[in-house]
């Protein structure tokens, strides 16, 4: 897998998931915000979710849970549920600080496409002083269509003035494969608990497949 990494030019990041280790604390967001309205977390919800930007998903959440909310209310309602926990609670995915640290030491151009926030995904990196590492960063909600479409990771290499086929992506889940593949690139699957049910998919789907950033460098 090194020996690919070496043909590129540019490494693009999923954030939650991939880069840290955040999904559960989305899991249990979602139950405690379900709750406060009497709903029960259906067990298929994370799936049907999957790859939606923040505010397709508000838009999901509104429409089949009929809540009470606007949108803009329900994305405020979870960055306030969510801040402190990316500020001070959720950790690194493990190897990510000394690959990211590797990247530059070795004139990778980095960036980040994600669904989640700008307010979110700065604060997480600014609490493990990684924002300086990433020279694009890509919200699914910037774009037109969130994962599995490929627009969040083509505005990212377009940002890093990379072409798609110089760009090596790293995702933890189906959807977000599939938007990297269709955007021309290479991509590598992430180990991680939450997906571990879909690790046979994400192998398939993926070029490659890690379970810690550590392995790149050996």
């Amino acid at each position: 897998m090194k020996s690919l990494l070496k043909k590129k030019k540019a490494v693009i990041f999923d954030m939650d998931g991939t880069l840290v280790d955040s999904m559960g604390v989305w899991r249990q967001i979602d139950v405690e915000f379900l709750s406060r309205y009497g709903i029960p977390m259906p067990p298929t919800l994370q799936k049907d979710i999957e790859g939606l930007s923040f505010g397709e998903t508000a838009v999901y959440f509104k429409e089949t849970f009929r809540l009470p909310l606007e949108l803009d209310e329900i994305i405020a309602i979870w960055h306030q549920m969510s801040r402190d926990k990316y500020r001070n609670e959720i950790e690194l995915k493990p190897g990510a600080g000394e690959f990211l640290a590797w990247l530059e030491a070795h004139e990778y151009k980095i960036g980040m496409a994600t669904s989640n926030s700008q307010e979110l995904v700065r604060a997480s990196l600014e609490k493990h002083h990684l924002l300086g590492h990433f020279q694009a960063i890509v919200t699914a909600d910037e774009v037109k269509a969130g994962k599995p479409n490929p627009d969040v990771y083509l505005a990212a290499a377009k940002k890093l003035r990379t072409e798609p086929e110089d760009c090596l992506v790293f995702e933890d889940i189906p959807a977000g494969i599939l938007a990297g593949k269709r955007a021309g690139m290479t991509v590598f699957a992430v180990e991680d608990a939450f997906s571990a049910w879909m690790d046979e998919e994400k192998r398939a789907l993926s070029d490659g497949f890690i379970r810690d950033y550590r392995e790149l460098l050996a």
